[in-house]
């Protein structure tokens, strides 16, 4: 069982998640618990550690920031011991959890359970503190975003568990973002690939990190809300879904700017010039498209990459100008992307034709279109987001009955 920060926000809420843990242990279940830092905390504790040094050592970075789960971890434990629970709160260092040492964004290499086994065995519920582990230097590491959840998957996989149940603040995977499309519906169940494409397409509910751990050591992974007992929705493997939809959701990423170059030179080696700058300065590339002109000697090259970068990426390419030789630059960060996701597309034809005439239909123009086996991405002017998804949610048959 994993908890989030929402889920631990406060010493109500504390009870609230004792009470579900003490449930499954009633029902005769051995319970291992992650628990992410109380809401806001970790920003805080970030927030202290760059007003006193913005160029801070990562090390101590991670000690600070780290405490943010101990904290969490030992006020559940109390809970639970208070309830009557026999329960004992354990850090990252003390399992241990084995990462590298990349600190900020530590990756686990090894977890060593035979401690954890031995006290499950005996009935003792584990509380462990999600988001940390311990480097080959024996310091503290944090395994960076969306750490706790890959902590929770991570831990699942060593002590073979029939689920690992992330509880969060919405009830499920839906089919789209209810707050935008009303229709939405919650899926029973979704495929790791989908959930995977989702996560990193903008869907909030989980970090792509823990999916994609999840898919590689094939741990079932249930998304619930930790303030309602509705059934919540469960990522396995294909294999588990039997009738698959062509298309089983709809995801949308806000975090997309666009850079046009024009009229540069049509010559072997104009991309790996453009995109290496931009690589060497650490800048992702994610759609890219090429018009070449009537009269083949140059090419509109435009291409997308997140917001936060939009600005450094023109300044890489400006000050790369006289080499790559385009003619002007032109940035726009008012779009989005839009993306239909499902499984089914790889036996069905047909679904990008439906994506393209629905919003042909609606007037919405396509400036950029990128595909892969089971996604389907296009990137549309921002004003038209609620529009989009609405209509291609209804094309696609996925509107709640």
């Amino acid at each position: 069982m994993k908890f989030g920060g929402t889920s631990v926000a406060d010493i109500e809420r504390i009870k609230n998640v004792a009470r579900r843990v003490q449930r499954e242990v009633e029902s005769g279940n051995q319970v291992a618990v992650v628990v992410s830092a109380m809401s806001g905390v970790t920003n805080q504790l970030v927030a202290w550690v760059n007003q006193l040094s913005p160029l801070h050592d990562a090390r101590e970075y991670d000690t600070v920031v780290a405490t943010g789960e101990q904290v969490t971890s030992g006020l559940l434990a109390v809970a639970l011991q208070e309830m009557g629970v026999n329960a004992r709160s354990w850090q990252g260092w003390q399992i241990p959890l084995q990462s590298d040492g990349v600190h900020g964004k530590a990756r686990i290499q090894r977890i060593d359970k035979t401690e954890l086994d031995r006290r499950l065995t005996d009935g003792q519920v584990a509380v462990v503190a999600g988001f940390q582990g311990i480097g080959p230097d024996n310091r503290i590491t944090t395994l960076g975003r969306g750490g706790s959840d890959t902590s929770a998957v991570a831990l699942a996989a060593a002590l073979n568990a029939d689920r690992c149940d992330i509880y969060t603040d919405v009830d499920g995977v839906y089919t789209c973002d209810p707050r935008l499309v009303t229709k939405a519906r919650k899926l029973a169940k979704i495929t790791y690939e989908e959930m995977l494409e989702m996560a990193s397409l903008g869907a909030k509910v989980l970090q792509t990190r823990s999916v994609e751990m999840a898919m590689n050591h094939r741990v079932r992974v249930q998304v619930l809300s930790s303030f309602s007992d509705a059934p919540g929705t469960l990522v396995v493997d294909e294999d588990e879904i039997v009738e698959k939809e062509v298309v089983s959701g709809i995801a949308y990423s806000r975090d997309e700017a666009k850079i046009t170059l024009t009229r540069v030179a049509d010559k072997p080696g104009v991309a790996a010039a453009i995109f290496g700058p931009l690589a060497d300065a650490s800048i992702n590339v994610d759609m890219i498209v090429q018009n070449v002109s009537e009269d083949g000697r140059t090419t509109d090259m435009t291409f997308t990459v997140t917001r936060a970068d939009l600005q450094r990426a023109v300044k890489v390419l400006r000050d790369a100008g006289k080499k790559l030789g385009f003619e002007e630059i032109k940035p726009d960060a008012n779009v989005v992307k839009v993306s239909v996701i499902g499984v089914g597309m790889r036996s069905h034809a047909g679904v990008a034709l439906t994506m393209f005439r629905t919003l042909a239909e609606k007037g919405i123009n396509i400036e950029v279109i990128s595909t892969s086996e089971i996604k389907i991405s296009v990137l549309i002017d921002e004003q038209y987001l609620e529009l989009a998804l609405r209509a291609l949610h209804t094309a696609y048959g996925l509107d709640a009955a």
